[in-house]
């Protein structure tokens, strides 16, 4: 969707109708997707007459992991990788929850080098 809305950077402002046609997502999952995004600062939004969605910001600098975080939250294989109380009762003894912290920053790092401007150009 936000290789859609990069397609048409510049122009005129998209609705969620047109974004879901040209994606093929059903129109309720891009208006919540539309939120979201919004929301976290990665479409500008506006309503009435001329209204619609556009990038808050260049293609090339919106990443994967910008959008991916948008939508889900943070990158986190496991919940127990994030700061805050969890309910696992082996937490406390486990061998591998030191080790997820380097995982989730290798996959956050390889979704940041990816930006929005080079899949639409993958895709023209």
């Amino acid at each position: 969707m936000m290789s859609a809305a990069a397609r048409h950077c510049g122009a005129a402002r998209m609705n969620a109708t047109t974004l879901a046609a040209e994606t093929g997502i059903p129109l309720p999952t891009a208006q919540k997707l539309v939120s979201r995004l919004s929301a976290a600062g990665l479409l500008e939004s506006s309503r009435g007459t001329g209204g619609g969605v556009r990038l808050s910001r260049p293609p090339a600098t919106i990443t994967l992991a910008d959008v991916v975080e948008a939508v889900e939250g943070p990158i986190a294989m496991t919940a127990c990788s994030e700061q805050g109380a969890h309910d696992c009762l082996l937490e406390q003894d486990c061998r591998v929850r030191p080790h997820m912290n380097m995982a989730n920053n290798a996959i956050r790092e390889a979704l940041a080098g990816v930006t929005i401007a080079s899949l639409t150009r993958e895709m023209a």
